[in-house]
């Protein structure tokens, strides 16, 4: 009978390690999603002031767009945003990225800008990353979330939290 019961509590040990484990590995995930959305934003960050340099070059009138856009960029880099706070200043320049881009189909010579097409180009492929890594990071919390609310692992949750 006490071998019975010492088994059982090793079993019940093991359970709740490999659970723990889990959530812990789950939430690695999710942090790690997070830091690939990070960097994928930060390049994108860091092509903003060529692109905002050389359109201010042919476009004279359309300084509203970007002196906005600047100031949002310049909001980014302070470090004392929230996470959630961030996400929402990204999909803000995420639109005026766009305005941007339609505001050069006025501009001929920039569209032909060698410079300007290989910036494009870069803003693209940096946009098509960001997605991608949205795409995973979404993924990762649902994850996380799912092996949260599932029976045992919240348990485990609800005493670690407590």
């Amino acid at each position: 009978m006490f071998t019975f019961i010492i088994s059982l509590i090793v079993f019940i040990l093991i359970i709740f390690i490999i659970l723990y484990n889990s959530l812990i590995k789950k939430k690695n995930q999710v942090d790690n999603a997070f830091s690939t959305v990070d960097v994928i934003l930060q390049k994108r960050s860091d092509l903003i002031p060529r692109l905002v340099t050389l359109a201010q070059i042919y476009m004279q009138f359309e300084q509203k767009t970007l002196i906005e856009i600047s100031r949002l960029r310049s909001t980014i880099t302070s470090k004392n945003l929230s996470n959630n706070s961030r996400v929402a200043v990204e999909d803000q320049i995420s639109i005026m990225l766009s305005k941007i881009i339609l505001i050069v189909e006025a501009y001929p010579e920039l569209k032909i800008n060698d410079y300007f097409i290989q910036l494009q180009y870069l803003l693209s492929e940096v946009e098509e990353q960001l997605f991608a890594a949205r795409r995973f990071y979404n993924y990762a919390v649902t994850k996380y979330n799912n092996a949260v609310e599932m029976f045992t692992t919240n348990i485990i949750t609800s005493w670690i939290v407590s």
